[in-house]
């Protein structure tokens, strides 16, 4: 969901969707980062790198760019980020994998999920716009289809949460990117300060009064959530977590 113009991030610590007796392991499990395991540029790529090849085969490029794979890992770890970081992406990549299967295009949500906070500037100008554009670039400049860089284009640009998802696929990718809505409230409560982190800059007032303003427009929804697994496990947390939020913005 956006902070003050941006798409959110999932702390890696909450829970994900699935029965932990029949959920594979994520593929990126050994590579993302946590309070105890910090971040390794050298140990990332090689942890990274056969989840990464995988993707781009199923999106029949057989050629997977190590060094674009490098860039990414580089963005997410810039010293701005609070929240769209490595914990981040993991965290996305956990809850995603628990839902792999109800997807029609796997890999292009996987491909999403890795550009749709490559480029995160603040204050924010077109970061989703920029960030969806490069990821249509890559994936022509590798061969794939203009079908499959249109619809990785269209999930980018869908984390801007401003339109109403016209695919399965994004309903997917936007209930993964809005999960920390429904986390713990000690989770929910952590996310809401590491966004404030980010945004340092922004007085307070002005950040009270946009922050205010996008978490109402959540409220208003019918659903949060667009699919069945994230409303069943997050819907009723969430607005739980967004009233606290929007209560304590107001005081």
């Amino acid at each position: 969901m956006p902070a003050l113009g941006d798409a959110p991030i999932i702390d890696v610590g909450e829970e994900c969707i699935g029965d932990p007796r029949t959920a594979r392991c994520c593929r990126y499990d050994q590579a993302i980062p946590t309070p105890d395991r910090k971040p390794d540029a050298r140990l990332s790529l090689m942890q990274y790198k056969k989840a990464w090849q995988s993707m781009w085969r199923g999106l029949g490029c057989p050629h997977a760019d190590l060094a674009l794979l490098q860039t990414l890992l580089a963005r997410y770890s810039e010293p701005h980020r609070a929240y769209h970081t490595l914990q981040h992406l993991g965290a996305c990549f956990r809850h995603f994998d628990a839902v792999r299967h109800t997807a029609a295009h796997p890999e292009e949500i996987e491909l999403a999920l890795w550009f749709h906070d490559a480029i995160y500037e603040i204050p924010a100008v077109g970061n989703e716009s920029q960030s969806a554009d490069w990821a249509r670039d890559v994936l022509r400049s590798e061969g794939a289809s203009n079908e499959v860089a249109a619809r990785v284009h269209a999930l980018v640009m869908a984390t801007c949460h401003n339109t109403l998802p016209q695919t399965p696929d994004q309903e997917i990718l936007l209930d993964v990117d809005l999960a920390i809505l429904g986390a713990q409230t000690t989770l929910f409560d952590a996310y809401e300060a590491q966004i404030r982190a980010e945004y340092a800059s922004v007085p307070e007032d002005a950040f009270k009064s946009r922050r205010l303003r996008i978490l109402e427009q959540f409220m208003a929804r019918g659903g949060i959530f667009q699919t069945v697994n994230f409303s069943a496990r997050y819907e009723a947390q969430a607005r739980a977590n967004l009233r606290h939020s929007i209560a304590a913005l107001r005081a």
